[in-house]
């Protein structure tokens, strides 16, 4: 079986409290099942919960394995693993991969500066755990047992990844923190910085980002997208170069690279469950009759089976 469970779909911060009980405040984190492989997908704070699972369940059949995939190395994407119970647990064998943006520092070093004393009464190398570090660019990776993840850059303010995963010929998609490649030169022409050229490569350059992320999302079966904006938020809020996208922008590339199910992800801190409720339904009705596309706001806890049709559908 291929299957993803949601442990975090909160972005940017935790937000517990009575008003995200329904889609979760735990920041990104995703299970990830090919059979009897483990994989991680980022250890936001949603990542104590897992191990927590892990150590209830995972236990009893032996060690913990699993490799581990960081998307970036921002905080809520990384908080999480000083937490995270297997770290402490003799036998426990993790592959953690991940872009870092700063060479001088490496992979190693940016998520165990978290394990100092300053933050945390454990430092790194008291860890129990057997745990290999090992920083990728795009690239493709055979993981063993059939089991294959590719990585496509994505657009954030620091390096960060988006991961295909292939497994029976299903495939699981992850795009966040990412928002539409632009260019990044002046297109008036009344700028004195305008240079007719540069504006031109600009454009092809953006287009031809956007159209390989497309290609990546190819007939996926399950896309896990960035969509903390509506589109009025994105263009007349001033979020543009935050790195995230809008939900409409996250669902016309999702119809336009043959997505079945579209998960949208990384919930603004600041968005409650009712209003979340009100924008699925709201998107859900836009797309309805006129998409094959399934979409439904990513929900905590919830496990989503390659090859199914998505689960709630608004429930």
């Amino acid at each position: 079986m291929f299957s993803m469970t949601i442990w975090g779909s909160r972005g940017s911060m935790p937000t517990p409290g009575p008003d995200t009980v329904v889609f979760g405040g735990n920041t990104s984190c995703l299970e990830i099942r090919a059979d009897d492989r483990l994989v991680i997908v980022d250890a936001g704070s949603g990542i104590r919960g897992l191990g927590d699972k892990l150590m209830r369940e995972d236990i009893k059949r032996g060690p913990i394995d699993a490799d581990i995939f960081i998307t970036h190395t921002h905080w809520d994407h990384i908080m999480g693993f000083p937490m995270f119970t297997p770290i402490y647990v003799p036998g426990t064998k993790l592959r953690l991969h991940g872009p870092i943006t700063y060479e001088e520092d490496s992979l190693e070093k940016v998520i165990g500066s978290q394990l100092s004393y300053r933050y945390w009464p454990v430092r790194q190398d008291e860890l129990s755990a057997k745990i290999e570090y090992e920083q990728i660019k795009e690239t493709g990776m055979d993981l063993g047992g059939g089991l294959t993840v590719r990585t496509k850059y994505l657009n954030h303010p620091v390096l960060c990844l988006g991961y295909r995963f292939e497994y029976e010929g299903k495939a699981f998609v992850t795009a966040y923190d990412t928002e539409p490649f632009r260019n990044l030169f002046p297109t008036d022409p009344a700028d004195p910085s305008y240079d007719e050229e540069a504006c031109r490569e600009g454009e092809a350059a953006a287009k031809e980002e956007n159209e390989k992320l497309l290609r990546f999302f190819q007939g996926a079966d399950l896309l896990v997208h960035d969509s903390q904006y509506t589109a009025k938020e994105y263009t007349q809020g001033g979020k543009i170069g935050f790195g995230h996208t809008s939900y409409e922008y996250a669902i016309n590339a999702a119809h336009k690279a043959g997505v079945k199910n579209l998960l949208l992800f990384h919930h603004d801190p600041n968005r409650s469950d009712a209003e979340l409720q009100e924008l699925e339904l709201f998107y859900q009705s836009k797309v309805g009759g006129k998409s094959s596309l399934n979409l439904e706001m990513a929900r905590e806890g919830r496990t989503y089976t390659l090859g199914s049709p998505l689960p709630g559908r608004g429930a």
